[in-house]
């Protein structure tokens, strides 16, 4: 996380004589039509704030900026049990406005909960009738979740957060929609995961331009002090001039703290998004229609999005978005569904501008639902939020048997449904493995696999049968896999991850044609995170990206990536069980080291010993199945096959 200093801040507010001044009788601006512009700014703290001091450190960023008479910021604080600074009373929800004068405190009520949408309905309609402008933004600072879990999740308030159904309802009561005409220049995400088609959707009734991130922000988020400057420097440019200043500065404020490897910032023109809804919508009709011409659409349907690139983690240990980039996934299916190239079309078209780090080199601006996890409270919510009609149907049907609207399913010609067929309809779980005459395992399915699996892999364990102990070592796809034919070979090669010489437990994230990305669990310096490492195929170089924490119950998503430092003690984390029993495997905290300015990721060669693999299948549905074990014996980097269950 970028460590921002806000002493700046705390001074600027010492000296303000206006401070303590609540009203508004002439903080306003005098007149409009002269190209004034407005940002209204709803920076709910959140745990940001209380623990790290985040909002803080953007308003004293907001400070180094001298604006023009005709740039007013309007701002909203509350959500957070504790503020770094001691000026804003966390007790309160407070207005402020920051202009050419300086900082003032304009009124505070009783704390509220930022994540309803009356609160929201009041700070903007607030703003709108004593702060006009030519030319508003409205901007969201906090923690975001996507589609199904919005933003501005309030730590007060149990961490509730604004869904998009009531960020629609508190902007038409204040600005009616108007998808011809809208009334906003601007509306922006400084938060994780909101750069989606379903925001895109909403927000086009009420602005011209969207600017948020597909992936999760790092801490240091927006440079206010970049893009503020700017607009103070040229209060003539338009939300487009504005969101590529957005993009560019945060692309420069991580740079200038290495957390650029990851990081997505766009620019969408929502006044051109219409076309891109349609054959967003076409694109999910005629997946739907292929679904219910042969159900084993949703297995290559699935295999396509494993494959696409992702957002926010989407594994067990980080927890599932269930949000991928829009663009890749229609390139991955172009050869399924014709359609697609209708969509990446008129993605290009809406998608102005954008920002990305190296290894989300496949982010085209906007990302969309695709049920990853197979959670069917996560699909209720989307069906909730959600744009597409055809999508909710297509996914209702993939993970219920049934779609979501059969009215709708009978107006585009669909009769009855067939019904599907999961992994529960197989006799492939412990399904038996075979050894070829070089000692690699091979798993047989039949043709039937292409149409019924969404992914294969495998699963590593450490076996002592001694101490009656096995350890769970993590998952990878590193097999051949010929889905014609359903047989499926290992490819293991006698290495695991590890960092400075320490085995880890590691799981695929995102397997890519340029680079994979992993998670590795750890503790670091006691906490729990999940390591975010790269293996580049070009370079053939892993790197150390960062440390986050993943999504929590909520499904907010932890907008601070660590970086590590000399110094920082990392803790192991493994899966334990015992080896007879059928026990669950729990974590387990294994060793201890200090990290160093050569800390690195790498292989090493699996340490003697008895090793068993086990191969995972998992379809549409989120449904698994497990292969029996093959054992294996480690000794001098020599692999040798010990047993095969049958």
């Amino acid at each position: 996380m970028k460590m921002k200093k806000y002493l700046s801040l705390l001074l600027a507010l010492a000296l303000l004589p206006n401070l303590a001044a609540c009203g508004t009788e002439d903080t306003s601006a005098d007149e409009t039509g002269d190209g004034s512009w407005a940002v209204y700014w709803y920076l709910c703290g959140s745990d940001l704030e209380s623990q790290n001091g985040c909002a803080t450190a953007d308003l004293s960023e907001m400070l180094e900026v001298q604006l023009p008479e005709n740039v007013n910021v309007v701002i909203e604080t509350g959500g957070a049990n504790a503020w770094q600074n001691e000026e804003i009373d966390p007790s309160k929800l407070q207005r402020w406005l920051y202009n050419s004068q300086g900082l003032q405190l304009l009124e505070e009520e009783d704390a509220a909960d930022m994540g309803d949408s009356q609160t929201l309905y009041e700070f903007l309609d607030f703003a709108n009738d004593n702060y006009p402008a030519d030319h508003v933004a409205v901007t969201f600072w906090n923690h975001g979740g996507g589609s199904v879990s919005g933003a501005a999740f309030d730590e007060k308030f149990g961490y509730d957060s604004l869904t998009l159904d009531e960020m629609y309802q508190a902007f038409d009561a204040v600005w009616p929609a108007d998808r011809e005409d809208p009334a906003l220049e601007l509306v922006g995400f400084d938060t994780c995961l909101m750069a989606t088609v379903d925001v895109a959707s909403v927000f086009q009734n009420f602005a011209k331009y969207l600017v948020a991130s597909e992936e999760v922000e790092p801490g240091n988020g927006w440079l206010y002090s970049g893009w503020l400057d700017q607009l103070a420097k040229d209060p003539g440019m338009d939300g487009a001039a504005l969101g590529q200043a957005i993009c560019d500065s945060f692309y420069q404020g991580c740079q200038a703290v290495e957390t650029q490897d990851r990081v997505t910032l766009s620019v969408t023109d929502l006044t051109r998004l219409s076309p891109l809804l349609e054959a967003y919508e076409a694109f999910g009709q005629e997946a739907l229609n292929a679904a219910a011409e042969n159900p084993g659409f949703f297995a290559q349907l699935g295999r396509a999005a494993a494959q696409s690139e992702n957002y926010g983690g989407n594994t067990r240990e980080q927890g599932y978005t269930n949000m991928v980039d829009l663009g890749h996934l229609a390139r991955q299916t172009a050869q399924l569904l014709p359609s697609a190239q209708d969509v990446c079309d008129a993605l290009a078209d809406c998608v102005i501008y954008q920002v990305g780090g190296q290894y989300r080199s496949e982010a085209t601006g906007l990302s969309c639902y695709y049920t990853y996890s197979g959670d069917l409270d996560d699909l209720n919510g989307y069906l909730i939020e959600g744009e597409s009609a055809a999508f909710k149907n297509l996914y209702s049907y993939a993970l219920t048997g049934q779609p979501e609207d059969e009215d709708y399913v009978s107006s585009l010609g669909i009769g009855s449904l067939p019904q599907l067929r999961t992994l529960a309809d197989t006799d492939w779980d412990g399904a038996p493995l075979d050894v070829d005459d070089n000692g690699i395992a091979f798993l047989t399915l039949g043709p039937d696999a292409q149409n019924i699996l969404s992914s294969i892999g495998f699963s590593l364990f450490y076996v002592d049968e001694e101490s009656d102990q096995m350890m769970l070592l993590g998952t990878d796809n590193d097999m051949e896999a010929d889905w014609d034919n359903g047989v499926f070979h290992d490819n293991f090669r006698g290495v695991w991850g590890s960092i400075d010489g320490h085995m880890v437990y590691v799981e695929l994230a995102y397997d890519g044609e340029d680079y994979n990305l992993y998670s590795v669990p750890i503790l670091l310096n006691g906490e729990a995170y999940n390591l975010q490492v790269a293996y580049d195929f070009t370079l053939e170089e892993w790197s150390i990206l960062g440390a986050s924490q993943g999504l929590d119950d909520t499904g907010m998503a932890s907008k601070e990536l660590r970086l590590l430092q000399p110094g920082d003690q990392i803790t192991t984390i493994w899966q334990l069980s015992t080896y007879s029993g059928d026990d669950d495997f729990e974590m387990y905290a294994a060793e201890e080291f200090t990290v160093t300015d050569q800390t690195a990721f790498g292989e090493t060669a699996l340490p003697d010993g008895n090793y068993a693999m086990v191969i995972t299948m998992q379809d549409a549905a989120g449904n698994e199945a497990y292969s029996d074990a093959v054992t294996f014996q480690c000794e001098g980097g020599e692999i040798t096959t010990t047993t095969v269950y049958q």
